[in-house]
């Protein structure tokens, strides 16, 4: 199925030159003489490469199929990630290299989005907000509240994260997966 370049959205697949794309952001421009264009930044899914391209306004392209799975995340055994389907029960393994960012964000029982184009996984996602437990810090103060004042802490899986200065080890926190930022203690 083919789509024009004045329907494009972020987040949306394309085959472009034999490989598949993701759309990161794109700008339609019209300039005052000569035709319209687009301006794309699309990342490569293979390899995770970023590259700007510029297409003529109304240009076709290969649309590619873009679906998502809920998994369970199940275990670590060092070299890969455990995960199941949770329609079908499968259970199957990859390697960290691929799930790459996503895996200081999972602790066993996790449930996280596998991602599919054309048929082939793409990436791993976290859910956008995960309770984990801080493992260290430095030991916080009775009433140290000061506005803005953080201190590194490492959570249970591995990720180091800033919190505020009241927080110690032990406790848990609500932490936003898109930026790493502490959200809220649970």
């Amino acid at each position: 199925m083919s789509v024009s370049t004045n329907n494009l959205k972020n987040g949306m697949a394309i085959s472009y030159d034999g490989k598949t794309w993701v759309i990161v952001e794109f700008q339609h421009v019209k300039p005052g003489k000569g035709g319209a264009f687009v301006r794309t930044k699309l990342k490569e899914i293979k390899s995770g490469r970023v590259v700007d391209i510029t297409f003529r306004g109304g240009e076709k392209l290969e649309d590619v199929r873009l679906e998502t799975r809920n998994v369970q995340y199940l275990y670590n055994d060092g070299e890969s990630f455990n995960f199941m389907d949770t329609d079908t029960y499968e259970q199957f393994e990859l390697n960290k290299d691929f799930v790459g960012d996503a895996s200081k964000w999972l602790k066993e029982n996790d449930m996280a989005t596998i991602q599919i184009a054309g048929g082939e996984m793409i990436g791993v996602e976290a859910e956008m907000f995960v309770e984990l437990e801080i493992t260290e810090t430095d030991p916080g103060f009775k009433g140290d509240t000061v506005q803005g004042g953080t201190k590194p802490a490492v959570l249970e899986t591995g990720a180091v994260v800033n919190v505020p200065m009241f927080l110690n080890a032990g406790e848990k926190i609500r932490v936003d997966t898109r930026d790493g930022r502490y959200v809220t203690r649970v």
